[in-house]
């Protein structure tokens, strides 16, 4: 399965795997795998004019990657933020003298000024789309009465309401922002809309304040407050109050909710609202990594009811999600339940059954698409419907499979093998200089390990035998797939040292004499060794830390 890789990956070395240590490594870790480096890549050593060119580049990379992790500044920054980091404009001012947390402030000092140059370009659009199917003459029709209306065979389902909004934000300085939203609206053929606009301003890191104001053809304007205020830690309100301006007169609002954190998952709040539906509500909401619960309930005109919900989140790569919930009240009750799914990076798909009483039987669709929300509610039937619950239920789930096998599925390989070759496009050069690089390495290391071999075999030591890295095809399945592997025995046999070899965990791509055969696609390192006169074999995952020779990767031969 092909992964992404970062930009990072590809524009960095990775200092930590080029030395082969520890990002914990200490100083004298350090210091010696620099020094062993630079006997095997000093200049001096070679007297072949084309093999001392290479050993010069390798030295000085080599050095770069020592000077930057020897010294704690440059390297604090290393670790955080990487190459890049280094070469970010301003660090010129910084003192040498501060320390890593000093460091830290100072760099994201320089990332807010930047920041604030761009302010003007971004926006944070969020926007939903609401269509309302009345599809109920798919079960609840009279045959009888159509029996001689043209083309009554065919049910009728119609669209009887929509809603569509919109907001965007622009933020003006570091602590002010504009939000400007508007919103339409239809329902059997009557509509109308509103736009509002409103200006938040972050006072503090306890608080904030935002004055809306608003008009529309079916209310008049709207003038309104909103605040927000941390009171503790675990403790914050916040309180909504509006007028909104009408033909029949002035009507104010007020909304107040005050929050706690019961524990580390758990919320608890307290709601008062006084206005046109007055009401208190009182919830507790816990969200861990695995599930989300509410209970809740309501006192108010029109509107008392009680809620509780469940949902469970699977760990897995679709972050599939099942719900479910009871509501009950002077209204009726209704029974959800639902699921939803992503779909692809940016997409996730839900849909929900709702039963309920005196409401009928209906289905929700709902896709979020990055910030975009399009939701379809579709109204099967006014009565409990045994049938309407069955459809709605196996219905989505059919066409969900059927899509996903025969559209998403294909359509999402396609996607993530056209990145992947646009990947390897634009990073061919950046191989290619890798790739000599390592066999400009790999000759280098030739006397070195002819040494080593000859000390490993006077005490039956340690003989790297074989070693491939790269892409490796074991799933039948994946037949038509190429392996793309490369031979690193001789890199591999360099880093033996005193009959043990030990690599970090990272990437082995950035180790001398290594480079990646196969961007953006999962990497396996394959090892067969001898220790002792016994043949051993053992294959590690890229980022995988490896020490040989063990006991359990002996080869059993006694068949």
């Amino acid at each position: 399965m092909a992964t992404a890789l970062s930009e990072e990956e590809l524009d960095n070395e990775d200092y930590y795997s080029l030395l082969n240590v520890r990002r914990e490594a200490s100083c004298e870790e350090l210091k010696a795998a620099y020094r062993r480096l630079c006997m095997l890549y000093h200049p001096d050593k070679h007297r072949d004019p084309e093999l001392k060119s290479q050993a010069e580049r390798l030295f000085n990379l080599v050095h770069q990657a020592y000077e930057v992790l020897s010294d704690p500044q440059t390297r604090a920054i290393y670790d955080i933020y990487g190459k890049r980091g280094l070469e970010m404009e301003g660090w010129e001012v910084v003192e040498r003298r501060r320390t890593p947390a000093e460091i830290r402030e100072e760099f994201e000092r320089l990332q807010r000024e930047r920041e604030e140059r761009r302010l003007q370009q971004r926006t944070n659009p969020k926007g939903t789309i609401s269509v309302g199917i009345d599809a109920t003459d798919l079960f609840d029709r009279y045959e009888e009465e159509y029996e001689d209306v043209s083309g009554s065979g065919f049910p009728q389902i119609e669209i009887n309401k929509m809603h569509i909004s919109q907001s965007i934000e622009a933020p003006l300085t570091a602590s002010d922002t504009a939000i400007l939203s508007g919103s339409l609206s239809t329902q059997n053929g009557n509509g109308g809309g509103s736009i509002n606009f409103a200006l938040r301003r972050v006072t503090s890191a306890k608080g904030w304040g935002e004055l809306e104001f608003g008009a529309g053809d079916l209310q008049g304007p709207l003038f309104g407050l909103k605040l927000f205020r941390n009171l503790t830690p675990r403790c914050f309100v916040t309180t909504h109050c509006a007028l909104q301006f009408s033909s029949r007169g002035i009507r104010p609002g007020l909304t107040t909710v005050l929050a706690r954190n019961l524990d580390k998952n758990t919320v608890g709040y307290l709601q008062w609202r006084w206005g046109v539906q007055s009401a208190m509500n009182t919830s507790i909401v816990r969200d861990t990594k695995t599930s989300h619960f509410t209970v809740a309930l309501q006192l108010g005109i029109p509107h008392s009811f009680a809620l509780i919900s469940y949902q469970h989140k699977f760990q897995d790569d679709d972050q599939t999600r099942v719900k479910g919930s009871l509501k009950a009240g002077f209204f009726g009750t209704v029974v959800e339940y639902g699921a939803e799914r992503k779909i692809s990076r940016h997409s996730v798909l839900g849909a929900a059954v709702s039963v309920g009483v005196p409401q009928g039987v209906s289905l929700k669709i709902k896709l979020n698409r990055a910030s975009q929300t399009y939701f379809f509610p579709i109204h099967l039937t006014d009565q409990l419907l045994p049938s309407a619950v069955f459809y709605a239920t196996v219905g989505p789930l059919v066409l969900y499979f059927a899509l996903h096998r025969l559209v998403i599925k294909p359509y999402l390989r396609a996607q993530k093998e056209k990145e992947l070759e646009k990947q390897r496009e634009s990073t061919a050069t950046d191989i290619l200089q890798k790739k000599q690089e390592a066999e400009a390495a790999v000759r280098l290391m030739q006397e070195s390990v002819r040494r080593i071999i000859e000390a490993e075999e006077s005490r039956m030591g340690l003989i790297i035998v074989n070693a491939w890295y790269g892409k490796f095809v074991n799933d039948k399945s994946k037949k038509s797939e190429k392996v793309k592997v490369i031979d690193v025995t001789v890199p591999l046999q360099c880093l033996v040292k005193d009959s043990k070899l030990i690599l970090t965990e990272a990437s082995k791509a950035g180790l001398p004499g290594f480079y990646d055969p196969c961007v953006g696609e999962e990497k396996n390192l394959k090892v067969l060794y001898q220790f002792r006169g016994v043949l051993h074999q053992v294959m590690a995952l890229d980022s995988e830390a490896l020490r040989i020779p063990k006991q359990s990767h002996r080869i059993d031969t006694d068949g």
